[in-house]
């Protein structure tokens, strides 16, 4: 199987740079595996077709503002690029360690200075695999506080533009509660708390898994066959009250629907290979392709995805690689919108 397979072309012009007026405004595509049939709707309309035996799982991380912009003593720029906070024990406590991906018109050696706003200056410590380095930020205080004030959403690169006001609302779903990602769970950011009081309402339940998207999440495939490629590791936390939502659906015959493929990676990772959902955290590195029999999820949202990508092939897993573009073509058509402030699928 190879990469190309999952190329398609897209008009520059359907890469969605900014959110819809509204979060469910978005237009969504029903595409249904069995009758091989597309429908088009509007994502506020998405009840349409959910049952009340559903179970909705919905990834609840928080993207943090993971850029940050600093300069060496020298005087040239530095951008800071958070991925992970590293837990490592000092006697003061008030010590902060982050593997990170760094910038600059000169590389970072290790002992440099970097200073950054607020009176705060971190030092590069090591180096970590082929692009992380390990940061030490000497800061006394909050550092989530002082995080919240001084940095910038990491929005994805290809919207080609700086972070705006807007982003810091709009790039993050309306239940993001567990701050550590690097990048949103696109596929929630078309519910509102109304909507979801609806879907509730409908008879459908809820239920919250975290995984921690990280910048792997966009960097390309850079193998020729699909089967080659290695995923990055992502951090993931399920709740025993998730797990037991989960193995009750089941029970029951109602559909387990993943909201985004963030939330579809963490349970299909962490369940045996009779479906079985194992609650807690760990570090979840599946890689979903074409020919994976899914263990958990019956139904799945996702928005449209970029060509020859990890999130493609997942989606062209569950839906079938040939329906799948053929869906993409047609939105091409119909004047979609891609990408992560683009609009929606369901597949069911």
């Amino acid at each position: 199987m190879l990469v190309s397979d999952f190329s398609f072309n897209l008009p520059e012009e359907l890469i969605a740079r900014y959110p819809a007026a509204v979060r469910d405004g978005s237009r969504l595509m029903v595409m249904d595996r069995q009758k091989k049939s597309i429908t088009k709707s509007c994502f506020n309309r998405i009840i349409d077709w959910l049952r009340p035996d559903d179970l909705l799982v919905l990834n609840n991380t928080r993207v943090i503002p993971a850029r940050l912009f600093g300069r060496k003593p020298t005087g040239g720029r530095v951008e800071i690029f958070l991925v992970e906070q590293v837990q490592i024990a000092e006697d003061n406590g008030h010590t902060f360690f982050w593997h990170c991906l760094l910038r600059s018109s000169k590389r970072c050696q290790v002992g440099q200075r970097i200073d950054l706003p607020g009176g705060v200056n971190a030092e590069v410590i090591e180096r970590i695999g082929d692009q992380d380095w390990l940061i030490h930020f000497n800061l006394v205080d909050d550092f989530e506080n002082w995080l919240l004030q001084v940095g910038q959403m990491p929005i994805p690169p290809y919207l080609n533009r700086e972070s705006e006001e807007l982003d810091k609302v709009r790039y993050q779903t309306v239940y993001a509660t567990e701050p550590g990602a690097v990048a949103a769970p696109t596929a929630g950011l078309h519910f509102t708390s109304e909507l979801l009081g609806a879907i509730k309402n409908h008879g459908v339940k809820l239920t919250h898994i975290t995984l921690h998207v990280g910048p792997g999440t966009f960097q390309p495939v850079r193998v020729e066959r699909v089967q080659d490629h290695r995923i990055h590791s992502e951090r993931y936390y399920i709740a025993e009250e998730a797990r037991q939502a989960v193995a009750e659906t089941r029970a029951q015959n109602g559909r387990v629907i993943a909201v985004g493929t963030t939330a579809c990676r963490t349970l299909e990772y962490a369940a045996s290979q009779n479906g079985k959902l194992t609650s807690g955290s760990g570090k979840a590195n599946i890689f979903i392709y074409p020919g994976y029999c899914f263990k958990v999820v019956d139904a799945l949202i996702t928005n449209f995805h970029l060509p020859e990508s990890t999130l493609l092939m997942l989606v062209s897993a569950f839906g079938g690689r040939d329906f799948i573009l053929d869906a993409y073509q047609k939105a091409i058509e119909d004047r979609f919108r891609f990408y992560s402030y683009g609009d929606a699928m369901l597949i069911v």
